[in-house]
């Protein structure tokens, strides 16, 4: 079984690496027609999550870093992301964003301790020397949390500040990302105690578990307040809450915190518990997750388990809290799904009329001898075909019900009389147009097993086939 403990999910992208590229494609489009089955086996949707995070990461290369400054972002492990440095998601940093902090750091926050420290762990790791190791990187955490708070006091009231360490650092969130390095590098000890406590895998967030993580998370807070920098409760709950969210078999019940908090679904009295971080935290993943799904779409990748998220969260959200009322929240999801049914909208309408173009029936002279349906055409066709299929199923929470019903009769009376009229095209066709009008077939009775079923389409092989064998009997008394 896949978890989501640290050493399963590495060992898990180092085997994805190893994959070819039309091998990962292979396995994410087979993997979301399992979903699209409602087959959730456990770790399916993990293993599709890390499979995109290996297709992004391979697409935009992250020069590797030395062992010292591997050591110092150790702790910001659980809170990295492979997504663009320009990412807008609240208590991470990007991955590719740590080469350019570890050059500030050494270049202008403290560049002789950098260089000195560093050398030292270089010489200690040589040694095997684990416990020195740990000393020094502790040391260099110390330092480095010193000369960062020490060289941004004040920088957010001061514009030109603001804009020469944005220039310093070189990340598109320079402010935010020096933000978050210091308070994770702060809360380092806090954290990770808080991480070996949670449990490494809830599959359920029920009352009880809801309850002690909780708990651990007060204690977290508690343990912080002992912090010299002054951290606010809301921001050691916030990574509390990505620690619980990264082991969270559905990471939208994180809300569950702030609701059983409040004991009610009204979205006023969950905003004033100290744990309504948790809905803005869901929200904001899935403001991330539309940005994702516009990105996937333009590459034009499989997405039904981005579907999927999405809906999720959005019915999460609905059925956990009252979201007829106005409030922030309530606008927020409203945005999330107006956008997700802008981006669908005319892909599920493009989908019919890309079928109808791939099985319409062609005159023989229209027809090149021995010529077959481009096999890429038809694999996009069937991904579309899926594509609507997934938005049926996922219509009402992605604001796409009237379209995609639309689009979904239209296909479903298409593929249910152009199949007969291709059947018969089939049986009468002369050996120069068989193999054309013999692979119109095949692909509709792949696009048949997904709007049909297995059963449908195995009725429509079997017709196939008997077409095929009239055609060629047929062929043989013409020439006799």
């Amino acid at each position: 079984m896949i978890t989501s403990d640290g050493q399963s999910i590495e060992r898990l992208r180092e085997y994805l690496r190893t994959l070819t590229p039309q091998a990962r494609s292979m396995l994410v489009q087979e993997l979301e027609r399992n979903l699209l089955r409602e087959d959730e086996s456990a770790g399916n949707e993990l293993i599709l999550q890390e499979l995109r995070r290996t297709i992004r990461a391979e697409a935009q290369p992250v020069s590797r870093i030395g062992d010292a400054a591997r050591l110092f972002f150790a702790p910001l492990e659980p809170f990295l992301i492979d997504a663009p440095a320009d990412h807008r998601r609240s208590g991470r940093i990007a991955r590719v964003s740590l080469e350019p902090i570890w050059a500030w750091v050494c270049r202008d926050v403290m560049p002789a301790e950098a260089k000195a420290l560093s050398e030292d762990i270089d010489r200690a790791l040589l040694a095997d020397d684990r416990s020195k190791v740990d000393q020094l990187v502790h040391a260099l955490h110390e330092r480095a949390i010193a000369r960062i708070r020490e060289s941004s006091a004040g920088i957010r009231l001061d514009e030109k500040a603001r804009r020469r360490l944005a220039v310093q650092v070189g990340t598109p969130r320079a402010i935010e990302d020096v933000a978050t390095l210091v308070a994770l590098l702060s809360l380092r000890d806090v954290l990770a105690d808080l991480a070996r406590r949670l449990p490494s895998h809830i599959r359920v967030f029920d009352r009880n578990e809801i309850d002690a993580v909780t708990k651990q998370i007060d204690v977290a807070v508690a343990q912080s307040s002992l912090d010299p920098g002054g951290l606010r409760k809301t921001d050691v709950c916030l990574y509390g809450f990505i620690l619980v969210m990264n082991r969270l078999a559905a990471p939208w019940q994180l809300i569950r915190i702030a609701t059983r908090a409040a004991e009610s679904d009204d979205t006023v009295r969950v905003a004033e518990t100290p744990y309504a971080a948790a809905v803005t935290l869901v929200l904001g993943e899935a403001e991330n997750m539309v940005g994702e799904l516009r990105s996937e779409l333009r590459a034009g990748r499989p997405i039904v388990s981005m579907l999927k998220a999405i809906h999720d969260v959005a019915r999460g959200l609905r059925s956990e809290m009252d979201m007829s009322v106005e409030s922030p929240w309530s606008r927020q999801l409203a945005a999330i799904r107006a956008e997700v049914s802008s981006l669908l909208k005319a892909e599920i309408e493009a989908t019919p009329g890309y079928v109808r173009r791939l099985l319409r029936p062609r005159a023989i002279k229209d027809i090149a001898p021995g010529s077959l349906l481009d096999s890429i055409d038809v694999n996009e066709a069937e991904m579309r075909v899926e594509f609507v299929g997934a938005c049926r199923q996922y219509a009402g929470e992605l604001a796409v019900n009237e379209v995609t019903m639309k689009a979904y009769s239209e296909l479903s009376l298409y593929l249910e009389t152009g199949t007969k009229v291709l059947l018969d095209s089939l049986r009468h066709a002369a050996d120069s147009d068989r193999p054309f009008r013999q692979s119109q077939v095949e692909a509709a009775i792949r696009f048949c097993r997904t709007v049909f079923g297995n059963e449908y389409a195995g009725l429509l092989a079997k017709a196939a086939e008997v077409a095929v064998q009239t055609a060629a009997a047929e062929g043989k008394s013409a020439r006799a």
